[in-house]
């Protein structure tokens, strides 16, 4: 039985700002219906809700940052909190973007920035050099072990705080709706995937997955991964399913 030519995606994340984006371009080149729909919404934790953590900000001289997120909303509970940090403060990006992204809160030229390459593995060869700051990392209830695990095992002083959580979207208004190909970058995605249709089955549906612990929610999940990124020859999703695409609707012709 010969595949179905791709007509349409859903990706799982909010859709681009402005007109520029790679998903914008696989549709045109392809002539997809391309869709945007975030799996997951994020809520603050209130600064009250933070301080029964008994974690005093002020007590650690280098924080760790993994995402944008955790950016917006530990200077978000630094303001709710009048808590002004202090210029010989360190800060640990898991990527140059999250650094520079910093600087919307701070001049981070007078700062103390570290950077890793792209994953939060690569960002701890940078922490290990280190060992004596006292280390917070600003997190959502959803997060790899990879950092604390680290941390420990090397008995750093370090402390994790919950500054906001991941909430499952409602999606019930997608109960009737086909995709080709359904794109996920978190094991979140898949948690709201199965809250709001439990009794979702793949069938011909095409699942790309981002990341390892994307990828193996995904198949704990009993489903089938189809196409999977980054990898040494599709560093992103866009170039991931712009391959698959191109190959699959070649076979049609």
């Amino acid at each position: 039985m010969k595949s179905p030519k791709i007509k349409s995606i859903l990706i799982s994340q909010p859709k681009p700002e402005g007109d520029k984006s790679p998903y914008f371009d696989l549709a045109k080149k392809h002539n997809l219906k391309v869709d945007f729909r975030p799996f997951i919404t994020v809520s603050p934790i209130h600064y009250k809700e933070f301080k029964s953590q008994k974690i005093n900000i002020a007590d650690f001289t280098a924080i760790i940052l993994n995402s944008r997120n955790s950016v917006d909303h530990f200077f978000r509970l630094c303001g709710e909190l009048k808590i002004e940090m202090p210029p010989e403060t360190k800060y640990f990006c898991v990527n140059d973007s999250i650094a520079n992204y910093l600087s919307k809160y701070i001049q981070v030229r007078k700062r103390k920035v570290f950077t890793g390459k792209a994953t939060e593995v690569e960002l701890l060869n940078v922490i290990k050099n280190h060992p004596t700051e006292k280390f917070l990392f600003p997190c959502s209830d959803w997060r790899k072990p990879d950092i604390e695990k680290f941390m420990k095992k090397n008995k750093f002083q370090f402390k994790e705080a919950l500054i906001y959580k991941i909430v499952s979207s409602d999606l019930s208004d997608l109960t009737h709706v086909n995709y080709d190909i359904i794109v996920f970058f978190s094991p979140a995605d898949i948690r709201s995937l199965f809250e709001n249709f439990p009794k979702f089955k793949q069938n011909e549906t095409l699942i790309a997955s981002f990341g390892a612990t994307t990828s193996k929610a995904i198949v704990d999940a009993k489903l089938k991964v189809n196409i999977a990124a980054p990898s040494v020859e599709y560093p992103s999703m866009s170039m991931a399913l712009d391959k698959f695409i191109e190959a699959r609707n070649k076979e049609k012709k």
